[in-house]
């Protein structure tokens, strides 16, 4: 594939694309509402930093950013509803959620939680949303909107499932997308990789030199043309026609002495890139292993659109330091919060559904089951809350509205039981 000459020209300001429907509300208006108020009304294994707000999420997030969180999330992530027109329920045929908005009326309930979401985002803070081929494309402009659209680190495509045979008409709908954006330019990031394999570690670094260490060889030149030190003759040889060296001249001759440098039989140079097999490959924007639960022998809470926990754990990482708070305002079963405790993150989940919170506390005192067991679950203490592998205890609170806080505590006293 060929790459494009960056223009020296100065480019005309871009006229910026808007998504205009009905219904659709100044920011200004959205962040100003009045909300309900949370009182906190339970805690899980005494006082701990996590939060878990039980109650429509609007109202939580108008409570956070006016009770101290302004600015103060460092990573969010969120998997709100589809726009399926579904209703969805858990291992035990109970309701969990319901998927009915569609069209503007999505949009917009959708943009008015990312306009708050963008309050509650720190500076150096970055926000996943992940949603599938329905509505992804149409909430790309409201993100372009709203984080900017020079604020768009990638459009992740991700395999959700297994391949399908049996779609007739069309090709088979195995995957959903995850936009990844930033507040700014400065983010934290921490780039992931996965682990080499021998064939891709050959397949990628041919070549071997006299220390047995595997290498690959690249152009020492990019394309357009410079007139400073990169643009000059180096060792009697002048950039092709319309590019530069990549290196000034006296680079250059560091990598040479270095043995960085590999010249052909005809004197043409190229940079030997070595390989790091510490490392890895780096992760690129299509994600293969991290399908949702299909292994018979996977622990899972039971809710339905369960996210993958290891493809979690790489967002909370990636993107996130040990100690900084983590954000999933559509909570579910807690993947993202269950991720970012792993991680050593502190937490602060959201959502109004009982079999959420049933679900999350399942998570937090090891009752979650086997994907394809039905059987009753063990009964087990409430106090001591661990992950598999985990001695310490997970603390949290959990904030409830009036009208929500019997059933927060129906729930709690039912697992406690």
């Amino acid at each position: 594939m060929s790459t494009g000459v960056p223009s020296k020209k100065k480019s005309k300001d871009k006229i910026p694309v808007f998504l205009t429907y009905q219904g659709k509300q100044e920011e200004a208006d959205i962040v100003n509402n009045s909300y309900l108020s949370f009182d906190k009304s339970i805690c899980v294994n005494g006082n701990g930093e996590n939060l878990f707000f039980f109650g429509d999420n609007f109202d939580a997030l108008l409570y956070m950013i006016n009770n101290g969180y302004k600015e103060k999330v460092n990573l969010i992530y969120i998997d709100p509803p589809f726009a399926t027109s579904s209703t969805f329920v858990n291992r035990k045929q109970e309701k969990a959620y319901s998927d009915s908005l569609c069209g503007g009326e999505y949009v917009e309930f959708l943009r008015k939680r990312l306009i708050l979401l963008y309050q509650l985002l720190s500076n150096d803070g970055s926000i996943y949303l992940h949603l599938d081929n329905k509505m992804a494309f149409t909430m790309k402009i409201i993100m372009d909107e709203i984080f900017g659209e020079e604020n768009c680190r990638a459009f992740i495509t991700r395999k959700k499932c297994s391949t399908k045979n049996y779609t007739k008409n069309t090709y088979g709908n195995v995957s959903d997308y995850i936009m990844f954006y930033t507040k700014s330019s400065k983010y934290t990031w921490n780039r992931p990789y996965d682990p080499w394999e021998l064939d891709k570690m050959i397949e990628q670094y041919p070549c071997v030199d006299g220390k047995g260490r595997r290498y690959k060889k690249v152009p020492v030149h990019a394309p357009g043309v410079r007139n400073g030190e990169t643009g000059k003759e180096w060792r009697g040889k002048l950039p092709p026609t319309g590019k530069h060296w990549q290196y000034t001249p006296e680079k250059l001759d560091e990598l040479d002495e270095a043995g960085e440098i590999y010249w052909s039989p005809t004197g043409n140079p190229r940079r030997m890139v070595f390989c790091d097999p510490s490392k890895g490959i780096p992760v690129q924007d299509i994600w293969l292993n991290y399908r949702d639960s299909v292994n018979q022998a996977q622990k899972t809470t039971g809710y339905p659109t369960e996210k993958n926990y290891e493809m979690l754990k790489l967002i909370v990482n990636a993107s996130s330091n040990p100690g900084d708070i983590v954000l999933d305002c559509f909570a579910g079963s807690g993947t993202t919060l269950g991720a970012a405790f792993e991680s050593g993150r502190k937490w602060i989940g959201v959502d109004n559904s009982p079999q959420s919170l049933d679900a999350i506390l399942n998570r937090f005192t090891n009752r979650m089951e086997v994907y394809g067991d039905y059987v009753s679950p063990v009964q087990e203490s409430f106090v001591q809350c661990s992950f598999d592998g985990f001695d310490e205890k997970c603390q949290f609170d959990i904030w409830c509205t009036t009208h929500s806080q019997q059933t927060a505590n129906d729930i709690f006293n039912k697992l406690k039981g």
